[in-house]
């Protein structure tokens, strides 16, 4: 019986959160539903169960989970789950299929990177289950051959949204160095003879031998960057247009961010201006009712000074009036008054009184006019200061409300798109670096190579001939069957490792029609190996492959007036037993698919259906 596997469930556990489960099936399965819902991500947790490096994409919902479960059997019917943390790291092993609940015990220890030294890790144990255990992939013009990992294997079979537009081979994953592995795991794919028959050209000199060491070393150098690349929004020309849009944005939010700056700095003025106004009004009116209070008061004494000068005018009149009597200030009679020896002058003393009468009177005026102007003044502040403290009051709510909300938000998103433009600016660092690295390894690999193409031609991988044109055949006679337009010839071409659909380069044609093709290479290669019993792990996943009728890049790669989409899934839904594909998509499924029990619609609906891939009240309670 043909070897193979098939994915069962896949769940996520937390100590304070629902389980996040999804079941397979046999044949067809289809994910589909509203964006920002967790189906790439489904994808991206399959590739992390099955070895990828990761991490895992730190969405949110992911929170509070800290294991994953992978649950798998083979074909003949062996179940087994997988264990690992959302962290990453090594796998726990145990028999059986596990879902909802974690399984009990410590399983056994499987390492998470590939040796063909010790057999005590996930890919040697997968690759068990397959009948590929041991085998052997070139990697080299020279001869040289590396250890068969099952991640060789699942860059075949799991195409992520990413990798299923990309402008390049199905067999490149954009380290050239690479790809003479990749193109010799796709000749032992179609043929099931590896490499290891292989003779190894040995270094006969120092030289050669410091050649092989350092090329080893850049070997490491080269993973460890590739790794980082996998992690990053895409390749150097997707990341420099994401560069130039950034910069556009920040220049445009830079502009609008200048403009609320002067808002805000104009509004402040305003709102210092006006506040000066009313604290200098108030410091005016408590001054005019403190000198009102006292010139008041003054007033009060005028009014005193005034009454007891007119006594002393009244007095003086009523004493000329009187008779002859003694005289009261100095006390002596009529008849011995001396003028000269009594010096008092009651008509002086009058005139005198009414001389400062006059005076006070005349001062008095004066206070009354500038009490008349005083209180004239403060009425004037008492009118204006509601005035200004309400112009305060506006201004300052504007700045509160409006233009200071505005400044903040606009300087946050400022300084995200000048994180972003740093983050991108690394990762094109990463990149160059990368380049550079295999820039060296090639330049290292031609001194070493007489025939001078660095070892990494594709006539160093001997693909019969008979072999592409079968497959070939078989990549046309899927594609017509899902009625791809006016298809009537495909042809493998092994210089650029590629389809050529109706003499047209598959690369040529846009992410939309890219997608659907590289979509059929991948199900043609599962297809192939099963007709023909070679090995093949018997699943394969792809995320997005009708873009066509989501995004498509010009009328020439629209496919949605095509009847594509339905003979697309009813190929697939006819797919016997022993061959699994799981299809994550956002445009809904004919309707005779969508009432399958193994088409998951997530509606992002609380209360409709299925909201997403983790539970929308997962959350746990707050503390």
């Amino acid at each position: 019986m043909t070897k193979g596997l098939r994915l069962r469930h896949l769940s996520f556990h937390g100590p304070s959160r629902k389980s996040a489960t999804i079941a397979f099936g046999p044949g067809l399965n289809v994910v589909y539903g509203a964006s920002n819902t967790g189906k790439s991500f489904i994808v991206d947790a399959i590739d992390f169960m099955l070895g990828g490096k990761g991490p895992l994409r730190d969405i949110p919902e992911r929170v509070g989970y800290d294991q994953i479960m992978l649950a798998m059997e083979t074909l003949e019917g062996q179940q087994f789950t997988l264990v690992r943390s959302t962290q990453g790291g090594a796998f726990r092993l145990f028999d059986g299929v596990y879902s909802d609940t974690l399984p009990e015990g410590e399983g056994t220890p499987l390492a998470d990177m590939h040796s063909d030294r010790n057999d005590e890790n996930l890919s040697a144990y997968l690759l068990v289950k397959l009948d590929l255990a041991h085998k052997r992939v070139r990697r080299n013009k020279r001869g040289d051959t590396n250890s068969l990992s099952f991640r060789n294997l699942a860059r075949l079979v799991i195409i992520n949204e990413e990798e299923i537009i990309q402008q390049r081979s199905p067999l490149s994953d954009g380290n050239y160095t690479a790809d003479t592995t990749n193109t010799s795991v796709f000749k032992l794919l179609l043929t099931g003879v590896d490499d290891s028959s292989l003779a190894t050209a040995q270094p006969r000199t120092p030289e050669e031998q410091s050649r092989n060491a350092q090329l080893d070393l850049l070997d490491q150098l080269i993973e460890s960057h590739r790794r980082q690349v996998k992690e990053l929004a895409g390749p150097p020309d997707e990341l420099e247009a994401q560069r130039e849009r950034l910069g556009e944005s920040m220049r445009s939010q830079g502009e609008l961010l200048a403009v609320s700056e002067t808002e805000f700095k104009d509004a402040a003025a305003r709102r210092r201006d006006i506040a000066r106004k009313v604290e200098e009004g108030r410091d005016r009116l408590t001054e005019i009712t403190s000198l009102l209070d006292r010139f008041t008061l003054l007033d009060a004494h005028y009014r005193s000074d005034t009454d007891r000068l007119r006594g002393i005018e009244e007095a003086g009149s009523l004493f000329g009036a009187l008779g002859a009597g003694v005289c009261p200030f100095c006390g002596s009679a009529p008849e011995y008054h001396r003028k000269a020896e009594c010096d008092f002058d009651v008509d002086k003393a009058v005139a005198a009184a009414q001389s400062e009468i006059r005076k006070i009177e005349s001062r008095q005026n004066e206070l009354g006019q500038t009490i008349t102007t005083l209180r004239k003044e403060a009425v004037s502040f008492e009118r204006r200061l509601p005035v200004l403290e309400n112009q305060l009051a506006s201004v300052s709510g504007e700045i509160d409300r409006v233009v200071a909300p505005n400044l903040r938000q606009l300087r946050t998103a400022y300084r995200q798109f000048a994180d972003k433009d740093g983050e991108v600016r690394e990762a094109l660092a990463i990149h160059r670096g990368l380049s550079d690295l295999e820039q060296r390894k090639a330049a290292l690999e031609r001194e070493g190579d007489p025939s001078g193409d660095g070892g990494n031609s594709l006539s160093e991988v001997d693909l019969p001939s008979t072999t592409a044109d079968k497959f070939a055949s078989i990549v046309l006679s899927i594609l017509k069957a899902w009625h791809f337009p006016e298809i009537d010839r495909v042809h493998f071409e092994a210089k650029t490792r590629d389809l050529v659909i109706n003499g047209k380069n598959r690369t040529s044609f846009g992410k939309g029609l890219r997608a659907i093709t590289q979509a059929a290479f991948t199900v043609s290669l599962l297809q192939y190996c099963r007709d023909s019993e070679t090995p093949h792990p018997g699943f394969i996943v792809l995320d997005s492959p009708l873009l066509s009728y989501r995004e498509p890049e010009g009328d020439g790669d629209d496919l949605s007036g095509t009847d594509l989409n339905s003979h697309f899934y009813g190929f697939l839904a006819k797919l016997q037993d022993d061959r699994q594909v799981l299809v994550v998509e956002n445009t809904d499924p004919p309707s005779d698919i969508q009432v399958s029990a193994q088409a998951i619609k997530f509606t992002k609906i609380k209360g409709v259906g299925r909201y997403g891939f983790f539970p929308v009240d997962s959350a746990p309670p707050a503390t």
